[in-house]
């Protein structure tokens, strides 16, 4: 095949940002492919309100309307039943669960899933997705750390599914055989979302490199043949979330003693052709239309419009990415900056 045509592509996890970085950073959506966006509540300070959540969504698509935002809250001790349903009135579409401290802004997480028991019975009865970081924080005294901080989360995913088993659950970017697993065991109201990075990645690639250090870290060869593996095989309840990730680059290049780099991949602005690149690399290259958008819509709900084009993918030869994209004073370096895809999109 020289060309693919790739019905109505959907990123079901992706970060973009505030203030003058959104101005840059939300137009790469569309450059990448993708006129749907499901959007991560962590800015500063996070998207906690129904109403909050309304007015980043008219400011991103103040910057692009061509793109259709589903727009999510951050899991705080702030949210009720109350703003639950009125969050399902207003369209918004899930909450977004973050661990204390594992990841970027997420100082505000939760501790124990306990206490958001009410909460989680009032969205599993209005429809509302749960979206979770998987992963538990570092502890010395129980041996966890980046490496198998996710595996130590997946019981709190059984738990969860158990107590709630009509709530719709996303395990987020998953990186392990063990997560990948875990999502297989349990019943079809749970789903995984599989980035393009971890598709490429393992630990060696981010140990010394911070620009592909991020949360979760990309684990072992056989964890990232897992992901390739599931793919390959079709299966439905795990799709593209890109979890696209920008911070300016002096963020991404620099640690000190005290502060570590940022954590975060950048891929918008390349998505649709360095998932087709990956896919093709192991073989799946058939199944990157149920990956990118067949099986994350059909389990969020949320049809193409009828009269909504396909994107058009054609081959190419010496293509590289961009080592940097800039406007104004604010810039960003994509993942694969300066590499070769073998895919591009055939522009409108």
């Amino acid at each position: 095949m020289d060309t693919i045509t790739v019905p109505a592509p959907a990123d079901f996890h992706v970060h973009l940002r505030q203030g003058d970085f959104a101005q840059l950073i939300v137009k790469h959506v569309r450059k990448g492919g993708f006129k749907l966006a499901y959007v991560m509540p962590n800015l500063k300070p996070p998207i906690i309100t129904t109403d909050q959540a309304l007015f980043y969504k008219a400011q991103l698509e103040a910057i692009d309307p061509s793109v259709q935002y589903l727009m999510t809250l951050y899991l705080s001790p702030e949210l009720t039943p109350e703003e639950i349903w009125k969050a399902k009135a207003a369209g918004i579409v899930g909450v977004k669960s973050y661990p204390r401290g594992v990841t970027t802004n997420s100082d505000g997480g939760i501790e124990s899933y306990e206490a958001y028991y009410p909460v989680f019975a009032a969205m599993q009865d209005a429809g509302l997705v749960l979206n979770l970081h998987g992963e538990v924080p570092s502890n010395a005294a129980t041996n966890t750390c980046v490496l198998n901080a996710e595996h130590a989360f997946l019981p709190h995913l059984r738990a969860l599914h158990a107590a709630f088993p009509r709530l719709r659950i996303v395990l987020e970017h998953a990186t392990s055989r063990a997560a990948v697993e875990c999502v297989r065991s349990l019943g079809p109201t749970v789903a995984c979302t599989i980035t393009a990075h971890h598709l490429a990645l393992t630990a060696d690639d981010w140990a010394g490199q911070s620009w592909h250090f991020c949360k979760p870290v990309a684990k072992f060869p056989d964890d990232r043949a897992a992901l390739q593996e599931v793919i390959r095989e079709g299966h439905p309840r795990f799709f593209l979330g890109s979890d696209s990730a920008p911070h300016p680059p002096h963020a991404k290049a620099t640690a000190t003693p005290d502060q570590p780099c940022a954590a975060g991949v950048y891929t918008s602005p390349i998505l649709l052709p360095l998932v087709a690149h990956l896919l093709e690399s192991f073989g799946a290259l058939d199944r990157l239309e149920g990956f990118v958008s067949t099986y994350g819509r059909a389990f969020y709900g949320v049809p193409a419009a009828e009269a909504e084009r396909g994107v058009v993918l054609k081959r190419a030869s010496g293509k590289l990415v961009e080592e940097r994209f800039v406007s104004g004073e604010q810039s960003v370096v994509p993942f694969w900056a300066g590499k070769e895809l073998g895919w591009e999109i055939v522009e409108d």
